[in-house]
């Protein structure tokens, strides 16, 4: 073979196959004008133009924010968020009352109570936005607060925040107080559950969040007067647990028992139909205390998990204690016992949450969890007719646990706490028992407190809402004994 032919075959075969003349390679423009169509990909790449603004402007606000953005600002956004946590945990509450006021009750009133339930939280907001509020933390007095009311001002410094913690903002702090509110209208319908009639519960709810509440609240959380003399309630034993408490007694006490509750001189059990949700609505409650207490610091700072440890003993501690008293006492361990002693256990711990020992945490649950099963027995012999247990739970424990900061406080236990504590839980058990009852009077005086015998015995879902919440339960009245 010749030079010139080797050479030749040399770079026939070096050159890439495909490559030997030129071809039409097509642009990126095209392969997506195929895949797009013309009129897509144009729509597409004109949103280029728009895309890149809006990076730019993000990117220019996210480096503006950033030279303002301090430690100090951080922390506002985190306090602001986790009170708004805590809110919404404390409004999730709603449903463990609801589950387990419905579940210890008779399942011909399921309706009525999950109704009650449901439209109280409902109330309590637009009754406390409007007045509520601005009487508990508005300026004024060391007996009444006033101003910005319909939330009328963003300035923190109209509702107090500032002195409480300038960080937050009016509205976070709103819905916090709106949730602990509906808490103490909540507890009301559970002692006076299976009787009363709806359109008298629906007022009284309004009134009670509207005017008694924030009144007696305004003296501990407000700057009132029980506030400068020295009187604790972190978190609400007796400004929320014992104000629904004393309201709900005198209700029970204007409404009398059911029927068929005391015969010949007897206590009547009239067990509920459901422990399987009164069980899950325990649960939700015990969660929601995480925000109830915790939340209550109205910071993310140090003292939140603290405070969440110190509610956790003293939960379990109280359902134990009300577990091994209900044995003794009963000869078995009761399930309701159980329930209401996590919870009395919660309700005393809530005054104090902050400022006890762990060990003092536990001692204070353990002892609600014995009152607890003795005060149902108490009630019952004055003839207190409580479906649930509600006095003995937020009544009874509430003023236990506000009296027990006098005992276990690290910083102040001692006589002269002691004696500031038991005064605050009288002057305000002494208002809001007079204030009730004047409501209870009115109403029924006026509307009318309680159902009627048919209603009664047929059940308030039939008689108030016209449903059932179990289908094909309606049986005649003469059937419904025990039910």
């Amino acid at each position: 073979m010749s030079r010139l032919a080797h050479r030749k075959k040399t770079k026939s075969q070096g050159r890439p196959i495909g490559l030997s003349r030129r071809v039409y390679a097509p642009s990126l423009t095209d392969i997506l004008e195929n895949c797009l169509g013309k009129r897509v990909l144009w729509s597409w790449l004109a949103c280029i133009p728009l895309a890149l603004a809006i990076v730019v402007s993000w990117v220019a606000a996210a480096h503006a924010q950033d030279r303002s953005l301090t430690t100090e600002g951080v922390k506002a956004v985190l306090d602001n968020i986790w009170v708004l946590v805590a809110a919404i945990l404390v409004i999730f509450m709603n449903a463990g009352f609801g589950m387990l006021e419905t579940g210890f009750c008779r399942r011909k009133n399921a309706v009525n109570i999950l109704a009650k339930n449901l439209i109280v939280f409902a109330l309590t907001t637009l009754s406390f936005w409007a007045i509520g509020f601005s009487l508990m933390f508005g300026g004024g007095s060391g007996l009444i607060g006033s101003g910005g009311f319909f939330l009328s001002s963003g300035d923190i410094s109209t509702y107090g925040i500032d002195r409480l913690n300038p960080n937050l903002t009016v509205t976070t702090f709103f819905l916090f107080q709106a949730a602990f509110a509906g808490t103490a209208a909540t507890i009301v319908s559970g002692c006076v559950a299976e009787r009363i009639q709806f359109s008298s519960f629906f007022i009284f709810s309004l009134l009670i969040t509207g005017f008694s509440y924030p009144i007696t609240g305004h003296w501990v959380w407000g700057g009132g007067w029980l506030s400068e003399i020295g009187f604790i309630d972190f978190a609400g034993s007796t400004v929320v647990h014992s104000v629904g408490g004393w309201a709900g007694l005198m209700g029970a006490a204007f409404l009398g028992p059911r029927i068929g509750k005391f015969q010949n001189n007897q206590v009547r059990a009239i067990p509920g139909h459901n422990m399987s949700i009164s069980t899950l609505g325990c649960l939700i409650l015990w969660i929601g205390w995480f925000g109830f207490n915790p939340g209550s610091a109205l910071a993310a700072n140090t003292a939140v998990p603290y405070i969440a440890t110190t509610t956790n003993l003293a939960a379990a501690a109280g359902g134990v204690a009300a577990t091994v008293t209900s044995w003794r006492v009963f000869g078995k361990p009761d399930l309701s016992m159980l329930i209401n002693g996590i919870l009395a256990g919660l309700v005393s711990i809530t005054a104090g949450c902050a400022s006890v020992s762990y060990q003092g945490a536990v001692l204070i649950g353990l002892i609600a969890g014995a009152i607890v099963v003795f005060a149902v027995s108490f009630f019952d012999s004055v003839r207190i007719d409580d479906p649930v247990g509600a006095l003995s739970v937020h009544l009874v424990c509430g003023i236990w646990g506000t009296l027990a900061v006098g005992i276990f406080d690290l910083e102040k236990a001692g006589v002269h706490q002691f004696m500031v504590q038991l005064m605050g839980v009288g002057v305000i058990g002494l208002f809001t028992v007079i204030l009730s009852s004047i409501f209870w009077q009115i109403l029924r005086s006026t509307l009318g407190l309680r159902v009627t015998p048919e209603e009664e015995m047929v059940g308030l879902d039939i008689g108030e809402h016209g449903i059932e919440a179990y289908g094909g339960f309606h049986k005649e009245a003469s059937d419904m004994e025990g039910y």
